[in-house]
């Protein structure tokens, strides 16, 4: 093979190579919010397993809730432990998404998807001591991921219009 052939064979084949980095990237991204989303509330809220909420969560983490005020990373999962998940035998939560009231918007700089803002609505249930599961409120919510290195991160969270169930 002459030298002029292989080094446009290396070419070729680091250029599939990055392509495809590319394409699984942009092709699962929509799967990929939507498992962390699954990990951040099914995991992380409804059973009060705060892991996926320190690995999702940018060390640039806001949150911003129209009952509870403006929380970064730190704030954010000492209220979750000390609040929400302080009595499990007492008191549980449970977060539902609403099916068909979420979209996952991409965002792109120069043609390359760097993040997606997500917005949608959940429900919020409560068990209260031994008294079955009732519906407590619903709210809305906007999430801004952003895509470091092949993760995504939440880096914003927006939860508001909450609606108490009487």
């Amino acid at each position: 093979m002459k030298k002029s052939s292989f080094i446009l064979c290396l070419i070729l084949f680091a250029g599939m190579i990055e392509l495809h980095a590319q394409i699984s990237v942009t092709v699962d991204w929509k799967a990929q919010i939507m498992k962390n989303d699954s990990l951040l509330f099914s995991v992380g809220f409804n059973r009060c397993d705060l892991r996926p909420f320190e690995r999702l969560l940018s060390e640039d983490f806001e949150f911003y809730h129209d009952k509870g005020g403006i929380a970064g990373k730190q704030k954010f999962l000492s209220d979750m432990k000390n609040g929400l998940c302080a009595t499990p035998d007492t008191y549980q939560s449970r977060r539902e998404l609403v099916e068909g009231k979420n979209s996952l918007n991409p965002l792109y700089r120069n043609g390359e998807l760097y993040g997606v803002v997500q917005e949608g609505f959940h429900r919020f249930y409560e068990k209260i001591e031994k008294q079955p599961e009732r519906l407590a409120g619903t709210a809305r919510f906007i999430h801004v991921w952003l895509l470091k290195g092949s993760d995504w991160q939440l880096i914003r969270s927006f939860s508001f219009d909450h609606q108490a169930i009487e």
